[in-house]
This record gives structure tokens, C-alpha cells and sequence, in this order.
């Protein structure tokens, strides 16, 4: 067993700097909450106070996002989103697709000591919400996969602390998602961001960065373009910089429609939008003021240097049927001889995709601790990653899952489903989407039938905001209302992957009961036409939309 490690191993630690900024917030906005309860602040005045502080009002109850910078959290702060959870919500939280935690049912009156005991643990809320920079998320297999040419986090790590409260962006026209990636296979979705970052290697095999911007979901959906191939290491600040001042300058604000950055290069076009970065970055690059030091970088470098490996050999362990369809599922390949990455799916049959229970928070830190250096990581998939674990434990952590009803062997299976909270929870939602992503899985919940299917995406957005990423999905679902009943439009062919893609709507929405039998139908499609190994993505990239719309739409009534 490898032995209890201290609290954030191989994460980012906050210094007195980071400290102090956190505690005075908090301080502030327990002012303001103040002010709000006594009615000397109107819900109008407080409300850009409390975004900038992530708490939205929603249907039913305050929710507050708390920020998991690139995805890593350590046991103790995983034991105090549990505490959380438990005295000041419903008993569970929500991982969300930009790998924040939510809880859905707040009192504002709360919000400061909740505050105030995140910052306890290194974590707050600081801009997850707001015209600003978001949270920075990143491959959740970083720093352990065998495929990046680097481990990512680093990076993330300098772009948080360079984008938290600069004077310049924390009022944006819009909102602004970075993720970085450092392999070929990519898992942040890259391509739908409004800037991203992969650390490539260029020919004379120096390590630098492709710079991509403009993608983005929503009411208009765009793959990201790149901007430059290959930007020098110490460079990375001055020309993602270049980009945010370009955007922040020329973006439409007359439009709420037509504030990202993806509309801005969709309008003058990705070489304009080139030309006016560069002339930006050689302006930023001739003062010097943000040229990465070396001693910066090694500095924060140093605080995700990998675990200390056991010498050991790889044996990968067999076990029952069960075990053996988590494994080929649920486990992939480390960097280190004789250790494995695992996923834990929060996607069992019937589960609300994303959420987790304070118990099961509490039990998964002490899996942490027990079994993976107090580290785990979350994914924009909605599921938790136990990022550094010994192959030969992979059958005690199975079956400690297994109690806890996390061991759904389900990874990228077409019941992994994305969903947003829908209307369920949320103001701006049209549908629900939470039973919709229940229904489906349970349509599909038989294991065999779910791996003759093979990789398969499923997506669900409860609204054209697309919190769900319903356009990347190999089957999207967007729910809309028409005249107060809810209907589903089916999207075929999208990915969030190295390939990306934009879901072509397939026609008119499906009813509540009708769109889990028209997902059916489109899957048995799927399954008649594909030729070899093909995924339901190739299949439907080679035949096209029109056998799979004549069987969705064969006994539905649709509107």
C-alpha cells in the first residue's frame, strides 16, 4: 500500500501572495452579501458582485461554482467539497464539463463561510463566472499518460496566475475558456475553445506551442482556427496576450449574440485576425514585460514533478467478468512501468451524469490517499480520474468502487452521456436534460450491447448555450421549448477529439418519450452500416444523414 502522502502532492501550492488574495475576497464579499441581505444592495447591484465570485441564482436556490484549476484536486480538498456538500447543500455536488464543482442548492446567507473554508484548502470561486478569463482545464490524464510530449499543468498553472484579475480582461465582452494539451490524442476538446494551447515539438525537436482561438459552442458553433504553429516557450504569455488584447479591442459589445472571439475571427477572417495578433505580439515582445523567466517556469515546474514511482514491472492483474470490463474500459496506460490510470464513471444506470454524493466524495479521497498519491483528477466528461495507481491494486480499488457504485465499466461507452443540469436547476434552460440522459441509459444499460456499439458519444444540452457540448457530440441532443412542451433535436456527427466536428442537426424535435427509441433507431442504423471496426462517428462520416433520418424519424411524431 503506498503510504498517506501530504495534502496536494504534485499540485500547484498557494504562497502568501495567493493566500492573501483569497482571504481578502472573501472578506469583501462577505461584505457584500451583507449589504444584499440588509437591502442595502438591490438583486441588480449585487448581481456583478457575486459573479465575479461564482454564484449564480437559478431556479430554485443560489449555485455556487468553485474553480478546480486543470482538473486537480487533492484529497483534503475533495474531503471538504464532501463537508460541503453535506452541511450547506442536499448531500451532493455536480462536476461540471469545465471540471468545476457545483452545488445547486445554496443560502446566500452561507456563501462566506463556505467561502472562507475553501480557502482553508487552496481553492475559492474566483472567475468562474463573469465576462473573464475561466477556469484553465487540461488533459485529464496529464502528467501520467505515456503520450504527451509534456505534463501540460505547469502551464496551466502560469496561465491562471497570469489571467486571474488582469486589469485588462476581467471585463471581456464575453466569457473566454482556454485548455492546454501536450498530445496528439486530444481530451480537453482543444478545437472548441476560445483559445487553446498544444505543446508541440517543432523540427529541430524544441519543445514550443500551437496556438488555436475562435472555437466555441452556442447559439453558433465554430472549430477553433490556429494562429501560429509553433510559439517559443518563453514567448507564450506575450502572444496569448496578443490574442486576449485583439479580442478585447475589436469584439463586438452592441450584440450579445456576437461577443466571443469566435464570431470576431469568423468576421474578418482567420488571416486578418492573424496579422492583428502578430502586430500585437511583436509590440509586446519588443517591451520584454512578459517574456517567461526560466526560473518562473522551473519554479512552478517544480510543483507538479511526477510522484516517486516504485520500481516495478508491468503485470496487469485478471480478475472476475466484471473486473476484466472495468479494465477494458476504465484503465489506461501510464508513463511508469508496473502503474495504470483509472477512471471512475459517474454515469452509472440512473445516475444524474456529473453528480457525486458527500459519501462517495469521502470515500473517493480516501481511495486517493490509499491508492493514488491523494491525487484525482476531473474531466470535462463529467467523470473523476485516479491519475497514478499500481496495476496490481487496480483489484482492490475495483472492488472498493464497486461498493460505492463507481465502478460502471462504461468509459466512452454510449452511456457515458454528457448532460447539463437542464431545467432542472437551471433559469436559462428551455428542457431538461438530466431524465433524457437517464432514459437513454437505460435504453442501453445492457453491458454486451453497449460494447458491440463500441465508442460512442452522447451529448445533452438543455439549451442553445450548450453547456452539455451538444454539437461535439457523435449523437448531440438539444432540448427547445415550443410552446411550452419541451422537444429534442437530434445532432449527428460531431467530436470533441482530435478530429473535431460540428453536429449537423438532423430536423424537427423529438417528444419527451419519443427521443430515446429515435436514438435507438439511429444506433441500429449505425449497426447495419459500419464496415470493420468502424466507430458510429466514421460510419455516419461516410454514409451520411439520410438513412439514419429516415429511421429516427419512422413511427415519431415530431414538431
Amino acid at each position: 500500500m503506498l503510504n498517506p502522502v501530504p495534502i496536494q502532492p504534485n499540485m500547484y501550492r498557494y504562497d502568501e501572495f495567493d493566500a492573501q488574495f483569497v482571504s481578502e475576497r472573501v472578506n469583501q464579499f462577505a461584505g457584500q452579501v451583507a449589504r444584499r441581505l440588509s437591502g442595502e444592495l438591490t438583486e441588480d447591484q449585487f448581481k456583478p458582485l457575486r459573479l465575479m465570485n461564482g454564484l449564480y441564482l437559478q431556479l430554485h436556490a443560489y449555485m455556487l461554482r468553485i474553480a478546480v484549476p486543470y482538473g486537480t484536486l487533492s484529497s483534503k480538498q475533495m474531503r471538504k467539497l464532501a463537508h460541503i456538500a453535506r452541511t450547506y447543500d442536499k448531500g451532493f455536488g455536480h462536476f461540471t464539463t469545465r471540471t468545476n464543482m457545483q452545488f445547486h442548492w445554496i443560502k446566500l446567507v452561507d456563501v462566506p463561510k463556505i467561502l472562507r473554508e475553501l480557502a482553508d484548502v487552496e481553492m475559492h470561486c474566483i472567475q468562474t463566472s463573469g465576462n473573464c478569463v475561466r477556469n484553465v482545464t487540461a488533459d485529464q490524464f496529464a502528467g501520467a499518460t505515456p503520450e504527451e510530449i509534456e505534463d501540460p499543468r505547469p502551464l496551466c498553472e502560469i496561465i491562471r496566475q497570469w489571467s486571474s484579475l488582469h486589469p485588462e480582461f476581467v471585463f471581456l465582452a464575453r466569457k473566454f475558456k482556454i485548455a492546454v494539451g501536450a498530445t496528439e490524442h486530444d481530451r480537453a476538446a482543444l478545437q472548441w475553445h476560445d483559445m487553446a494551447v498544444q505543446v508541440v515539438k517543432n523540427v529541430e525537436g524544441r519543445i514550443g506551442y500551437l496556438v488555436m482561438a475562435g472555437g466555441g459552442m452556442g447559439r453558433t458553433p465554430y472549430v477553433a482556427h490556429v494562429m501560429k504553429e509553433f510559439v517559443e516557450r518563453e514567448d507564450i504569455l506575450a502572444y496569448l496576450e496578443a490574442v486576449l488584447r485583439v479580442y478585447n479591442q475589436d469584439s463586438r459589445r452592441d450584440n450579445i449574440h456576437k461577443q466571443r472571439i469566435k464570431i470576431l475571427i469568423n468576421t474578418i477572417g482567420p488571416e486578418e485576425m492573424r496579422r492583428r495578433v502578430e502586430r500585437e505580439f511583436q509590440e509586446l515582445k519588443a517591451m520584454g514585460t512578459l517574456e517567461l523567466p526560466k526560473a518562473e517556469l522551473a519554479r512552478i515546474t517544480a510543483y507538479f514533478a511526477p510522484p516517486a514511482f516504485e520500481a516495478l514491472e508491468d503485470a496487469m492483474p485478471s480478475g472476475s467478468a466484471a473486473f476484466e470490463n472495468w479494465k477494458k474500459t476504465n484503465v489506461h496506460a501510464h508513463k511508469a512501468p508496473g502503474y495504470a490510470i483509472a477512471t471512475i464513471s459517474l454515469k452509472a444506470v440512473g445516475q444524474v451524469p456529473g453528480d457525486i454524493s458527500a459519501d462517495q466524495m469521502d470515500a473517493v479521497a480516501n481511495l486517493m490517499d490509499e491508492f493514488s498519491v491523494g491525487e484525482v483528477r476531473v474531466t470535462h466528461e463529467q467523470n473523476l480520474v485516479l491519475p497514478h495507481v499500481r496495476q496490481k491494486d487496480l483489484p482492490a480499488i475495483f472492488a472498493r468502487l464497486e461498493a460505492l457504485d463507481l465502478a460502471t465499466p462504461n468509459s466512452g461507452l454510449i452511456t457515458d452521456i454528457i448532460a447539463c443540469p437542464g431545467l432542472d436547476y437551471c433559469d436559462l434552460a428551455n428542457a431538461r436534460s438530466i431524465p433524457i440522459a437517464q432514459n437513454i441509459a437505460k435504453k442501453f444499460a445492457d453491458l454486451d450491447r453497449q460494447h458491440h456499439i463500441g465508442e460512442l458519444k452522447i451529448k445533452i444540452s438543455g439549451c442553445i448555450n450548450a453547456c452539455g457540448h451538444h454539437h461535439a457530440g457523435h449523437i448531440g441532443i438539444l432540448g427547445v421549448d415550443k410552446k411550452g412542451v419541451e422537444f429534442y433535436q437530434l445532432l449527428l456527427g460531431g467530436s470533441g477529439a482530435e478530429d473535431a466536428s460540428i453536429g449537423t442537426i438532423m430536423g424537427p424535435g423529438f417528444g419527451e418519450h419519443e427521443i430515446a427509441d429515435a436514438v435507438e433507431r439511429v444506433v441500429n442504423v449505425y449497426l447495419a452500416e459500419r464496415q470493420g471496426s468502424e466507430r458510429f462517428l466514421d460510419t455516419y462520416r461516410r454514409i451520411g444523414m439520410e438513412k439514419f433520418k429516415a429511421a429516427a424519424y419512422q413511427d415519431a411524431v415530431a414538431a
